[in-house]
């Protein structure tokens, strides 16, 4: 299995909290699995990353995040949904989305999911019932700006998020990671101005990782003088987990109507997951015992 790794951390006083991630092998993975254009691997490579992030920042065992990237434009809609034990999963509804850049050469993320009218969605689900849901609008497109603007509207944290996949024709993945710091509610106006000036000085994530910089340097370069003191360090991994019982539950949710439909029509289902592709038969028998279960 391909893994990635993240790292805790909080500034030597205690006033600001980082998460860092290196997820190479992950974008690698969904880049495979969905065979995603340069384009696409580099929008849902962010979000992933995002997601796998924001998932390890819960405190709660069993809780798995949502994360929803709505655009307007060619890559309309990205899920990314991660645990707190470091699993992520993704798809998009544009896997080979055309390659656009900007003036400097680089991917145009922003403008192939298009910020106009667009939402950032996060769905908490704690495994007791009515999950949390919170949005906000798309500022950029570019997925870093639009976390950091839903942490800052929907959760009122302060923080500051960085995403960065680097595409390559020589490696279709050559570097993948990001980061997400916040400034805890005690923060002193020095520690929130020292650490402001950090980020203003910071090279992008992928030109860090391409200086040969790891996970560590990286927290250390983002609280520069604030001091890090590494908290834990976890491995990250692309991985589904769908099942035959879950696709099972599917279909018997659909009810007896629509099953007796599937029935009498095709005589027989297969169904497919968006996140790894996997596809599943069921025949006309399964399908009887699904219709004498569902109401």
């Amino acid at each position: 299995m391909k893994e990635g790794k993240l790292i805790t951390a909080m500034s030597s006083n205690r006033e600001v909290r980082i998460y860092i991630a290196e997820t190479t092998e992950l974008v690698e993975s969904a880049r495979e699995t969905h065979d995603l254009s340069p384009m696409s691997t580099a929008a849902l490579g962010r979000t992933l990353t995002a997601a796998a992030i924001m998932g390890m920042m819960s405190k709660m065992d069993e809780e798995r995040i949502t994360l929803q990237i709505k655009g307007s434009g060619e890559i309309k809609l990205m899920i990314a949904i991660a645990d707190t034990h470091g699993h992520v999963k993704a798809y998009s509804s544009n896997p080979l989305a055309p390659t656009l850049t900007r003036p400097d050469g680089k991917l145009a993320v922003g403008e192939a999911v298009g910020a106009q009218g667009g939402s950032v969605i996060v769905i908490r689900d704690y495994g007791m019932g009515t999950p949390f849901i919170g949005q906000s609008e798309l500022v950029s497109g570019e997925i870093a700006e639009d976390i950091a603007h839903y942490f800052a509207k929907s959760e009122q944290q302060p923080t500051a998020v960085a995403l960065g996949v680097l595409v390559t024709k020589e490696k279709p993945v050559a570097a993948a990671g990001g980061f997400i710091v916040q400034v805890l509610p005690d923060a002193s106006d020095e520690t929130i101005d020292q650490l402001e000036i950090n980020l203003n000085g910071l090279k992008s994530v992928t030109e860090l990782f391409s200086e040969g910089l790891t996970i560590h340097d990286i927290g250390r370069r983002v609280l520069g003088d604030l001091g890090m003191d590494e908290l834990e360090q976890y491995p990250l991994s692309y991985q589904c987990d769908c099942s035959q019982e879950k696709m099972e539950s599917a279909l018997i949710s659909l009810g007896k109507e629509s099953i007796r439909e599937i029935i009498d029509e095709d005589g027989e289902a297969e169904m497919s997951c968006h996140f790894c592709n996997q596809t599943y038969h069921f025949d006309r028998e399964a399908l009887e015992r699904f219709y004498n279960r569902a109401v």
